[in-house]
């Protein structure tokens, strides 16, 4: 830039500020009139997205809780319960078991007979190819003689090996009772390829089921094996019971398996508000399928067992569920069974101990499987001790499954189906009906004053969707009076400061700093959750499987209205908003974004309809990546419940009728596609619409993309 045309802008820009700030007295004074910067929200920008969340989620849970309230009133618990089993069905998916299950192949790993009891190790499929390492616990036959009743015994987040679960199966066993226990997937037990349930598990959003499934059948299927064995009886049905994710595997599978006569969930139960909403704790992936929120809570789902019989089973010093909640739960649970008719099937035991499956806890639990399974209900239960028992080699409870299917490659392969087999839903309303995006109303909006740099003027706005979110947003504008015209509406997951300082992108597609520039003018905003309003750092990120994007992905999937759907509405808001300028042409303006702020740029050209082109730099190829390659490095907050049941990216291109272009697509682990794998990606997309460019550049792409349509 040459001096002459430096110190006219300078000039024009004191001019500004002296008639927008002339001091009266002192500098000090003028200072006190400072307008430059962010427009100053009324929410708390760094709590804002938390608290919604949770205040959201708060009003579903209540929701839930009326619901069931108000089945219990009208007598309609019967009709109420069936939905909620219902529901847990359709968020599992398919889950085959019982006499349409799979087979079961079936191999004998080891035997060892202990003094009191026998361990079998065996390994049988739970899906096919997916091994259940079975260590199967069994009564002395000289003692108790054949066929013997059963009960399953789920592991929480941790491994067979472990004394809540040993010693409670040498206690049924020394009771007379078959007793089973298997690793969960992941975990510290043999079962971990390929079964991160954080990583994994948040994979089977995209397909549309919960990973809770993986949990869940492997227990259903454990009961399909002891229908096998000629030394078991099932005339009876059997019991299953469990500690922590045991706990929570045994209370959803008591809805689906007739079978099971009795259930005994131990320090498993929490009210959902408490943990994992209002303490902003990352949880597993499993606990929370889509839209649970606005449907059951964990009460809901204790309670929709009725009548099945049920001991639920807490510690007095349980660090992670607290006994105020177990008992507050168990009241709940028990007026529900009460207006069932059945409140006697109901029982609470609070343990003296803490987080644990303890033997006072299996004694109790024995006394429900004598009264409803065996039918020995004045049987004497003797009062063992710890001591009595002991804990075997970890070594001989080993069975050393397949690893070759595991969560990540059965929910790859479901991906890979859908590809051929999606919704047929056209593109634009799957995606309304995914971000429950209606009309866009235009949004409550702030504007500061605006500040002339050289020839544009720049101002800060507060664009507020909904009451309690505020998107700051920073626009750029020729200063030439009577100026019209179009504009970018861009969003960037970095922030929206990010391609315009220092002559960055945005600036330079603006003209800044030319005289002679025609615009576009420029609209930045930061999305809930990015840039200014990132969300600040609470004490559960401590934990190594924290982090902020884990909660907020996790829990509002569980609300039913996840972050991803949030942004897009934002997006649609901005655009609303912008339609409004007077100086902007609402038909000419483009929309564009930076690595998931391109995805979410994508979805609003296709809700809206109407805008003159979209561009998605370095952002995500595709949805299915992250389902097919186990090194993905993108957030948690990228993958969107349900969407491979509708689309992927490429097919969401494909759909667009405007022109499109995707500069340089990166794959799951963010690295940039070659051109000829990102042409094949979007090959359909480039035939379907003449106007979508796929190309391996980036800014300079953009600006060409952008000039091309709006010129400047």
């Amino acid at each position: 830039m040459n001096a002459a045309l430096l110190m006219k802008g300078i000039v024009a820009m004191a001019a500004s500020v002296s008639a927008a700030n002339a001091p009266a007295g002192s500098w000090a004074e003028a200072a006190r009139g400072f307008a430059l910067g962010p427009v100053p929200a009324q929410v708390d920008l760094r709590n804002m997205l938390c608290e919604h969340i949770v205040r959201r989620s708060c009003e579903a849970l209540d929701r839930a809780a009326d619901r069931r309230i108000n089945a219990v009133n009208e007598g309609a618990w019967q009709a109420w319960r069936d939905d909620i089993r219902g529901r847990v069905r359709n968020d599992l998916g398919e889950l085959r078991f019982g006499p349409g299950g799979p087979e079961l192949n079936v191999r004998a790993v080891s035997r060892h007979e202990r003094p009191h009891y026998v361990i079998e190790n065996v390994l049988f499929e739970s899906l096919p190819g997916w091994d259940v390492n079975a260590s199967v616990y069994l009564p002395l036959a000289e003692t108790f003689p054949p066929p013997w009743p059963a009960v399953v015994i789920p592991v929480g987040h941790s491994t067979k090996t472990g004394e809540s679960y040993q010693v409670p199966a040498q206690v049924f066993a020394r009771l007379g009772y078959v007793a089973i226990t298997f690793d969960p997937p992941g975990m510290s037990g043999e079962k971990q390829a390929g079964n991160d349930h954080f990583r994994d598990g948040v994979r089977c959003c995209l397909t549309g089921h919960s990973s809770n499934r993986y949990f869940i059948a492997d227990a259903l299927r454990c009961i399909d094996y002891l229908a096998t064995r000629g030394d078991v009886t099932l005339a009876n049905g059997l019991g299953i019971t469990g500690v922590s994710g045991g706990g929570y595997t045994a209370m959803f599978a008591a809805l689906l398996d007739a079978r099971i006569r009795c259930v005994g969930p131990s320090c498993c139960a929490v009210p959902n508000a408490m943990h994992p909403v209002i303490d902003v704790y990352a949880p597993c992936a499993e606990t929370l399928a889509a839209g649970r929120f606005e449907y059951y809570d964990d009460v809901d789902v204790l309670a929709a067992a009725a009548p099945t019989p049920m001991l639920l089973m807490a510690g007095l010093k349980d660090e992670v569920f607290k006994i105020e909640w177990g008992r507050d739960i168990a009241s709940k649970v028990r007026a529900f069974y009460a207006a069932a008719g059945n409140e006697e099937a109901f029982g609470f035991f609070a343990d003296p101990g803490g987080h644990a499956y303890t033997v006072a806890m299996a004694l109790e639990f024995a006394k429900l499987l004598d009264r409803h399974v065996r039918n020995t209900p004045e049987r004497a239960i003797p009062a063992l001790t710890r001591d009595d028992f002991e804990m075997v080699d970890p070594a001989l409870l080993a069975c050393n499954p397949r690893q070759e299917e595991n969560m990540f490659t059965i929910n790859r392969a479901m991906a890979e189906r859908l590809r051929g087999n999606r919704s047929g839903l056209p593109i634009p309303e799957a995606v309304r009906q995914l971000v429950h995006a209606g009309r866009a109303a235009e949004p409550e909006a702030v504007a500061g004053p605006p500040s002339l740099a050289w020839f544009h003027n720049v101002q800060e706005v507060l664009i507020k969707p909904e009451p309690d979110i505020a998107l700051p947003a920073t626009y750029l504008v020729p200063a030439k009076e009577g100026w019209r015209g179009g504009a970018i509406l861009y969003f960037d997951e970095t922030g929206r400061w990010n391609d315009l300082r220092t002559h960055g992108m945005l600036a330079r597609m603006s003209g800044f700093i030319s005289e002679a520039t025609d615009g576009p003018a420029v609209l930045t905003v930061d999305l809930r959750g990015w840039g200014d309003s990132v969300p600040a750092d609470l004490p559960y990120d401590l934990a190594s499987w924290g982090g902020r994007d884990r909660w907020l992905s996790y829990v509002s999937a569980g609300l039913g209205d996840h972050i991803l759907a949030m942004r897009v509405r934002d997006g649609l808001a901005a655009l609303a908003y912008l339609r409004t300028r007077p100086e902007i042409n609402p038909g000419t303006i483009v929309v564009g974004g930076h690595r998931m702020g391109g995805v979410v740029a994508l979805h609003v050209a296709a809700a809206d309809g109407n805008v003159a082109g979209v561009f998605s730099m370095n952002g995500l190829a595709s949805f299915e990546s992250l389902a097919a390659d186990p090194g993905y490095t993108w957030p948690m907050e990228a993958f969107l419940p349900g969407v491979l049941e509708h689309y992927d990216l490429p097919e969401l291109a494909a759909a667009l009728r405007m022109p499109v272009l995707i500069a340089n697509p990166l794959d799951a682990r963010g690295m940039r596609l070659e051109a000829e794998a990102a042409a094949a990606v979007f090959q359909a997309a480039v035939e379907a619409n003449p106007a979508c460019t796929v190309t391996p550049g980036d800014s300079a792409a953009a600006e060409a993309f952008v000039k091309r349509i709006l010129g400047g």
